[in-house]
């Protein structure tokens, strides 16, 4: 196995394992948060599946996107599954993405995101993404814990 399917497979593990988390939420739960500063369960979803449109737009220019004009924002909150349905088709050309990457390109690219403070390879880049959605997963489960909803087991 290469780089990039090491990459590739832990992107897929780490949504696997989220996606097992946020189906898990009662809908009555969905717009539950812990207090009035906080993103709601749905929005924490959202929050993950359009940050990662943005950060494959920002790995295409190389750098952060000045105008982010995000397809997620005029869709309704509903549902989990709605959620999923819309970022399916950015999630597979995400993917698509990465898999055209070759090993040399993980250290070759250069990511600038300097006007957020840093500067990254395309492989530190890609590991940040999963490392995102890894700290929402942990916030959710915290969300649910705190809301008394009983906890579904990740780490199968």
């Amino acid at each position: 196995m290469n780089a990039i399917e090491l990459i590739i497979l832990n992107f897929n593990e780490v949504r696997r394992r989220s996606i097992k988390l946020w189906r898990s939420i009662p809908q009555e739960k969905l717009h539950w948060r812990p207090d009035d500063e906080a993103m709601s369960c749905i929005e924490m979803v959202r929050h993950v599946l359009e940050s990662e449109h943005y950060y494959h737009l920002a790995i295409l220019n190389k750098g952060s996107i000045g105008e982010f004009d995000s397809p997620f924002e005029k869709q309704p909150y509903t549902t989990v599954e709605a959620e999923l349905l819309f970022a399916e088709p950015f999630r597979n050309e995400f993917i698509n993405t990465v898999q055209a990457f070759s090993n040399e390109d993980l250290s070759n690219i250069q990511i600038d995101r300097s006007d957020v403070g840093y500067i990254r390879d395309l492989g530190d880049m890609l590991l940040r993404i999963a490392y995102h959605e890894s700290v929402h997963t942990g916030q959710l489960l915290d969300y649910l814990r705190t809301a008394k909803v009983p906890i579904t087991t990740i780490w199968d």
